[in-house]
């Protein structure tokens, strides 16, 4: 929970780093909280605007620890990009973020 409030906090910071684990517990509380949206929606179906609302609230957020998670593991943000591809470009993302840290000399920390 902590990583997914620093999303938050961090929504505009594209010039920092965050480790693995920041970024994918983030993305899993992210995408439980969409899950138990929907669930919501689909049962009360006026609710469906909080789906929608949320995406939107988590939008720049959710761009932000990506392309920080880029920098931390030596890419260029606009490798982000990747993910307009449809099949190939999604492996090619996760692959990217899953990368292990590389500090400022290049060296992996492990």
């Amino acid at each position: 929970m902590t990583e997914y409030l620093n999303m938050l906090k961090n929504y505009v910071n594209f010039q920092d780093r965050t480790n693995v684990r920041g970024y994918w517990m983030a993305f899993l509380f992210n995408i439980i909280v969409a899950v138990i949206l929907n669930v919501i929606a689909r049962i009360i179906t006026p609710l469906f605007i909080l789906c929608v609302l949320y995406s939107l609230a988590v939008l720049l957020p959710g761009l932000g620890i990506a392309v920080r998670r880029l920098r931390d593991a030596g890419k260029e943000w606009y490798n982000i990009f990747w993910g307009f591809l449809p099949i190939i470009g999604t492996i090619i993302l996760i692959v990217l973020l899953c990368k292990p840290s590389i500090e400022d000399n290049g060296v992996p920390v492990v």
